[in-house]
């Protein structure tokens, strides 16, 4: 099949992955087309092919690219110091990070059950890796007798749970800046282990 006039790999690829990132957030992935993200890029559904397999593939794709940046993003950070110190450094930058990516923060939570158990194995371990690295400063805390936490994983996953809520409400422009929401989910979170 021709490819559409104006239509150029480099260009229409992003553009698809962006146009699925916002109609699976919007829309929920079992209702969306592949003719939706077409008419979305502009380009004849046909044309989604020649650069994507499937739409299975492409929600893997989006599940993927976000937490490999997400870990990868963690990684560049340096975070020296105590377990307190390395913990005020996570939820700040887990609520920083997922603020200005609120779309695939959504479907990395709301569309597991939509992967093939293949891809969601993938997705999983990756998520996995992420929680390892909070789970670690928690541990850290409690070796340094400064967080009492009876469970470390589910701790993580409270915490995590916790500042992927602020998602759901906060708007820049609204009453109260973001280092000052900073600072309330970072006391929440550290009087929840017990710092």
């Amino acid at each position: 099949m021709a490819r559409t006039t104006g239509s150029h790999s480099d260009i229409t690829g992003p553009r698809i992955r962006a146009a699925a990132l916002r109609l699976f957030a919007r829309h929920g992935f079992a209702a969306v087309s592949m003719r939706q993200i077409a008419a979305e890029v502009g380009v004849q559904a046909g044309a989604l092919y020649n650069y994507i397999p499937d739409k299975q593939s492409l929600l893997f794709s989006l599940m993927q690219s976000h937490m490999e940046e997400l870990l990868a993003a963690r990684a560049a950070q340096d975070v020296p110091g105590d377990a307190l110190a390395r913990l005020e450094a996570f939820v700040r930058f887990h609520i920083r990070f997922h603020l200005e990516r609120r779309d695939a923060v959504f479907i990395a939570y709301m569309e597991l059950r939509n992967l093939s158990s293949e891809n969601f194995a993938a997705v999983e371990a990756l998520r996995r890796t992420y929680e390892t690295t909070l789970e670690q400063v928690l541990q850290d805390g409690v070796t340094e007798g400064v967080f009492a936490i009876p469970d470390i994983r589910i701790a993580a996953r409270a915490v995590i749970a916790m500042l992927n809520g602020i998602n759901t409400w906060y708007r820049v422009g609204g009453p109260m800046p973001l280092d000052a929401v900073e600072a309330v989910y970072w006391d929440m979170v550290r009087k929840a282990v017990g710092g």
